[in-house]
């Protein structure tokens, strides 16, 4: 059995949001052996300090009349406008501990508690830092969205098996 691949956290980029005054500390983007990226994962300070919520999208039912998708907390439904049971979200409680309700899944996450703890570290060490360079005079915040064609190299055509194309949904392949 081949050894496992571990990617390694290559990059953490900082975009500081003290100064909006909030529970929201920081926007990060996390980049993996130079080659992923996650985007829009958020540093928050909790009631027990900070901590890193993932990207995540609200969670959705559809509409008893036209079928449409629409988030948990909608009124009215986009699609046809009909009114939507208001209370319909109590049913998505979480069941681990205490009651809350679930109205956000995440996009990325990590598999395991190792994992995180190794990303929540990193993060909190690149914010402390970007918190110190943030003091200094002429400070410029990190651009979180710069050209990354930097850290790509070309590679010599391949030799081997020909491309496989995706179909224009991007769903498949030919």
């Amino acid at each position: 059995m081949d050894k496992e691949q571990v990617m390694q956290l290559s990059e953490v980029r900082i975009s500081l949001c003290d100064s909006h005054g909030g529970r929201l500390k920081a926007f990060c983007s996390l980049t993996f052996d130079n080659t992923f990226v996650i985007r829009d994962v958020k540093l928050i300070e909790g009631n027990d300090g900070l901590f890193l919520a993932m990207p995540s999208r609200k969670l959705c039912d559809r509409c008893k009349r036209c079928g449409e998708k629409n988030h948990l907390r909608a009124r009215f439904c986009n699609h046809c406008g009909s009114r939507l049971n208001e209370n319909r979200y109590l049913q998505y409680q979480n069941h681990n501990g205490p009651s809350r309700l679930k109205l956000h899944a995440d996009i990325a996450h990590p598999i395991n508690a190792e994992c995180r703890l190794g990303i929540e570290r990193r993060v909190l060490a690149a914010y402390r830092e970007e918190l110190e360079r943030s003091k200094q005079p002429g400070y410029v915040p990190i651009s979180m969205d710069s050209d990354l064609s930097d850290l790509f190299v070309e590679d010599e055509p391949a030799t081997h098996a020909p491309e496989l194309e995706l179909r224009p949904t991007g769903t498949g392949v030919h």
